[in-house]
Parts: structure tokens; C-alpha cells; sequence
């Protein structure tokens, strides 16, 4: 019998532990290499399996987005059309990942729903054929889909599984933030980063800095980070108040997001309140920004969805 409803499935959030712009193709598109991990900040989808064919968001959608410009419902009229399943499904989310936060909510929901509905309508796509897919809805959405703590390179879809330590990470979101495209397109984006290999990132892994508040020091850079400090004063105070209070703290994807990594909880939450309180004192940001104590994830919590149908 046909499973008829899946409820609270989730979808984590990701940060970028680098991320360096190494190149750009003939088509313009930039060459990336990164390291993604996931992280326990999670927005939630239901799935309620339709006979009628019909796939339709219900409850709140993100403002001002018509369907088909939502990642949730062009993922699941995806994998309808390239199946040929009859299926449809009613589909809610509840958002708790920020948009315009380099923190892949929009990416991960997609990747969600296609293995949602994989095994909602028993279409059986393997997790290979399911990374094509998600690869047309967007360069992050593979790595949801892969799974695990990734080193990506090429636009972001050739992944090599990595194991990190286990971590704590402060994030932190001003208000403010800058679309992906503008950074892209600026003419001070460093496009010739020198690339690495996956051993320069793991035997760089991992030890705290007592000099910076035992934070654990961050290999490599992100490329964007500058741009986005140059177009949004405000993502640019925060990054330097992050500084002031001696933290590594570096901006995930195209922000307007900064994590701090931890080994140990109890730190990360104890310099979470000395940020806020250095925020109230110099009164330099219009508003507190959001901030998020997190564990990282080294594998996502639908892994072994796929599993059962094979790799």
C-alpha cells in the first residue's frame, strides 16, 4: 500500500567552510571549489500524496513568488514530468532558515522534496539520478542530495565525501544581505583563486585558537565575502565586530551569514551572548542579528532514504 502522507521531513540548512571562485567557464558560469557540511537548523515539509496529478504548495509561501518560480514545486513537477508518475502531492513548509542567508534553504527544501516524493510516489530514482536533476534546479541542490560533508568543485556538483570533526558552529545574520548575482557579476570578484586538493582541507582540520577565544581557525577563504562587505555596510560592521571580539568567523555562500566554529557547545552559546552584548554596547547595527547556536551535521537526515533503493 501506498505510504499516503509524510510529515515534518526535513530540510537542513549548509554552510560553506571555504569558498574559492577558481575559474569561469565559456558560458559563464563561475568554477567553484568549496567544503559544505550541513548544520542542525532545519525547515520541515509535509507530503500528502494526491491521485489527481496535481502538486500545489499550501500555507505560507515565501511573498510574492508565483509557483513557478518556487524551488519546492519546480522540484516536484520535475521529477513528475521525468518519471511519468500520475502521482501529484499537497505540499507545506515550515521556514526557519532565513532567505538571503548563504544558508541553501531554497536549495535544500528542493532536494528534500525530490526524495521526498521519490519515495512518496515509489518513482525509485537513484540517489545518482536524483543529483542530475536537482543539478537543473540549481548548483547547491547535489550536495543535499549527496548527503554527506562535501569537497565540491566544478559549478558545485563533483563531490567527495570528507569527514569533519564533530563541531559547533555560531551563526550569525544581519539584516541585510546582497543578491548572489550582483557579487557574481562585480568586477572585484576574485575569479583566480589558486585551487587546492581535498588533502590541503583535511590536513589542515582542526584545532581551537585560545588567541581568539577557542574558536577553531577556518581554512582557506570565501571569495565573496569582500564583495558583499563592499555593496552592505551593514554585513561589512558585523564582520568586523566579529573581528573586534577575536572570533574566526567567515561568510557562508553569498551571505549575509557568518558562522563561528566551535568544539564544544558551551563555548559557542557563552560567545553568542558576548556578541550580543557587544552589539548593545556599540550600537553600531540598526538591529540585533539573528543568531543560531548549531551542531554540524556530517550526514543528512534523509541518507538512507535513498539507500533503500540503491546508489
Amino acid at each position: 500500500m501506498t505510504t499516503q502522507v509524510l510529515k515534518a521531513v526535513p530540510a537542513p540548512a549548509k554552510l560553506n567552510l571555504f569558498l574559492h571562485v577558481v575559474g569561469r567557464r565559456a558560458d559563464g558560469y563561475h568554477l567553484l571549489q568549496s567544503v559544505f557540511t550541513f548544520i542542525d537548523l532545519y525547515d520541515y515539509l509535509d507530503f500528502t500524496l494526491r491521485t489527481d496529478g496535481v502538486i500545489e504548495r499550501v500555507g505560507e509561501s515565501l511573498t510574492g513568488l508565483a509557483p513557478e518560480h518556487d524551488l519546492i514545486i519546480k522540484a516536484a513537477r520535475l521529477l513528475q514530468a521525468t518519471t511519468g508518475v500520475h502521482y501529484g502531492a499537497s505540499i507545506r513548509c515550515q521556514k526557519n532558515i532565513p532567505a538571503g542567508a548563504g544558508l541553501g534553504g531554497g536549495s535544500s527544501d528542493a532536494a528534500t522534496t525530490l526524495i521526498a516524493l521519490n519515495k512518496l510516489w515509489n518513482t525509485g530514482l537513484t540517489r545518482a539520478q536524483l543529483m542530475q536533476l536537482g543539478l537543473r534546479l540549481g548548483a547547491d541542490v547535489p550536495v543535499f542530495i549527496f548527503g554527506e560533508s562535501a569537497f565540491a568543485e566544478g559549478v558545485g556538483e563533483q563531490l567527495q565525501a570528507v569527514t569533519l570533526p564533530n563541531l559547533y558552529y555560531l551563526v550569525v545574520k544581519p539584516q541585510a544581505f546582497v543578491p548572489t548575482p550582483v557579487i557574481f557579476s562585480d568586477q572585484g570578484l576574485t575569479r583566480n583563486q589558486t585551487p587546492v586538493i581535498i588533502t590541503d582541507f583535511t590536513g589542515s582540520l582542526m584545532q581551537p585558537d585560545c588567541e581568539y577565544h577557542d574558536s577553531v581557525p577556518l581554512f582557506g577563504v570565501n571569495n565573496l565575502e569582500p564583495i558583499a562587505c563592499q555593496f552592505e555596510p551593514e554585513i561589512n560592521t558585523l564582520f568586523q565586530l566579529l573581528r573586534k571580539a577575536k572570533l574566526h568567523a567567515r561568510m557562508t555562500g553569498s551571505g549575509s551569514s557568518f558562522f563561528v566554529p566551535f568544539l564544544d557547545k558551551e563555548t559557542a552559546c557563552r560567545q553568542s551572548g558576548y556578541l550580543c552584548g557587544i552589539v548593545l554596547h556599540e550600537r553600531l547595527l540598526v538591529q540585533q542579528p539573528q543568531q543560531w547556536v548549531v551542531s554540524g551535521l556530517n550526514v543528512h537526515p534523509l541518507y538512507n532514504w535513498l539507500n533503500e533503493f540503491g546508489d
